[in-house]
Parts: C-alpha cells; structure tokens; sequence
C-alpha cells in the first residue's frame, strides 16, 4: 500500500493499493493552509483506510510499504510541507519515499479518465497547465502512456507568462487542459507503477519553476583603513 502526499496545490492525501485501489482520500482546497491541515487528512486518510476500498465496509489491514510525495511544481512554502510530511513519515515507519511529479499524476488523471469516456479514441498531445501566481502559468506536455503506464512528458514542467500560454501550447501542438488540484490517489497509483517498473520519476529535489525570494546576503565590503 503507498500513502501519497501533495501540496503543489491544496493540499491532498490517499492510501492506494499498488494495484490503483483507493483506500481512502481526503484533500482540502485551500492554497495557503497546508501545514494546518496535513496532520489531520493524514489521520483521516489512515483511519479510514482500515474499513477497506472506497465503498466497502470489509477491514483490511493498513501496512504502508512507500510513501509518495508530489514534487511539484509548486509555490516553495507549500510544496516543502507536504515533501517535509512524506520524509518524516517515511523514516517515522522506516519506508522509501517515492517522488512524483505532480504534474505527471493530473496527466494520468486526464487520460484515464479520457478512457473511460472513450476507450478507443487514443490519446493526442495534451498539456497540464496550474497556476504558478504571479501572472505565469506552470504547464507540461503530455503524449500519452508509455508502456509502464506512465504518462509520456514531451516537455516541461515550464513556466509561461499567462498572456502567452496558448501560443506556446499551440506551437508545441498540445491541448489544454487547466487543473486546479492534485489526486493524492493518482500521485500514489503513479507511485506504485513507477515502483512496479523499477523506474525513477524525479529526483529527491522539489521542482521549483523559479528562484526562491530570499537568498543569501552577499559578503560584505571589507573597508581598508
């Protein structure tokens, strides 16, 4: 089972069997408040993944084997509360951390549900598109599924001004597609597709999209007498 984690957004969480079953998920919309409410889905979301999948009422055993944590990109303080959380509560229950692009768990999001409306239309170049605030857009590019079943980025994560977005996504041939929240579900049945395939999807850093606001003073002047 993988406990997946993501504040690039709100903030959300989920307990996933590593075949794509949900357990349990529980988010909050809010932008700013991650840290204020982590600590509780995370309680929420293990408490009820006790009583089974998602509209079950069977109990199941909850024994987490990795914790997803979505790596953005993201605005710094939240996306470092919600990888703050996998991290400590990976090494609190001694497990490995999985890191995801969030981004790349909206693809999966997009595509499968897309399946299900039609499963034989296929898949065109799409983009996933957040707001990154100050007037730019965050987006990648997406052609589909490998065939690990993990979404194929064709470029990005990047950012954009918002006045220019759909002249760089039409220049790159991709549809838009705006999101406004993460899945932790999808982020940890990313995860466990990722681990299934022994495949790495990011690296351990967050993917900040641009320079921190603050930033080490420069050395001073030294005054010669």
């Amino acid at each position: 089972m993988i406990l997946g984690i993501d504040t690039s957004l709100g903030t959300a969480v989920a307990v996933v069997e590593t075949d794509g079953v949900a357990l349990a998920a529980a988010q909050s919309a809010n932008p700013l408040g991650h840290a204020e409410v982590i600590g509780t889905l995370l309680q929420t979301v293990l408490t009820e993944a006790t009583l089974g999948p998602i509209g079950t009422t069977t109990p199941t055993p909850v024994v987490l084997t990795h914790v997803a944590a979505g790596m953005g990109p993201g605005p710094f303080t939240g996306l470092r509360v919600g990888i703050a959380a996998a991290r400590a509560f990976a090494l609190g229950r001694g497990l490995p951390v999985v890191p995801v692009p969030s981004h790349d768990a909206a693809a999966l999001e997009l595509i499968l549900a897309a399946a299900l409306a039609d499963p034989f239309a296929g898949t065109a170049r799409f983009a996933v598109v957040t707001d990154a605030r100050r007037r730019e857009f965050a987006y990648s590019v997406y052609d589909g599924l490998d065939d690990d079943g993990i979404p194929e980025r064709a470029h990005g994560p990047a950012l954009t001004p918002r006045d220019s977005i759909d002249d760089v996504l039409a220049g790159l041939g991709a549809t838009r597609h705006d999101v406004t929240a993460i899945s932790a579900t999808m982020l940890a049945t990313l995860a466990g597709r990722a681990v299934a395939a022994s495949r790495t999807l990011s690296g351990p850093e967050p993917l900040y999209l641009r320079a921190p606001d603050v930033t080490l003073p420069a050395p001073r002047k030294r005054v010669s007498t």
